[in-house]
């Protein structure tokens, strides 16, 4: 199972805002940071508002914030809300017609193993994927380099 570019993207923006909640940021900012189109991080972003993730605020002084407490965003959640299907196989897709229907377990042991794997992702906010170390030396390092 490969998770497409928008949830990537969407994961990538929250991580950002996440690093940066003393402040408002910029989709610019954002795009520079990981090299990603502006047009394309757009979509993205809006999507992330209908969704209550971040808040956007336009005109002088606006920007992009966490609408929500980091401990209260499931990554689990997040990636249901942008991925379009998470469908493994093309039999459960809907009205398609496989001559497997009925006797193969492969529908049940893929749907166990999607319901593990999301299982994981539930159990982790992002308040998790921010705790380790690593990430308190890379949001100081972004706070410099937006400083300069």
């Amino acid at each position: 199972m490969r998770l497409t570019l928008h949830t990537d993207y969407a994961l990538r923006v929250l991580l950002f805002l996440g690093m940066n909640q003393e402040r408002r940021v910029s989709i610019h900012e954002i795009a520079t940071c990981y090299g990603i189109s502006e047009n394309h991080l757009v979509k993205v972003v809006h999507k992330l508002g209908q969704g209550g993730f971040i808040t956007t605020l336009r005109g002088r002084g606006g920007g992009l914030v966490l609408a929500r407490p980091t401990a209260e965003i499931s990554i689990g959640e997040v990636v249901r809300f942008t991925e379009e299907d998470l469908a493994l196989v093309a039999c459960e897709q809907s009205g398609q017609f496989c001559l497997l229907t009925g006797a193969c377990r492969l529908q049940g042991v893929l749907g166990q193993a999607l319901g593990a794997f999301m299982a994981v992702l539930d159990n982790q906010s992002l308040a998790d994927l921010l705790a380790p170390p690593e990430f308190a030396s890379l949001a100081e390092r972004l706070q410099n380099s937006h400083r300069q």
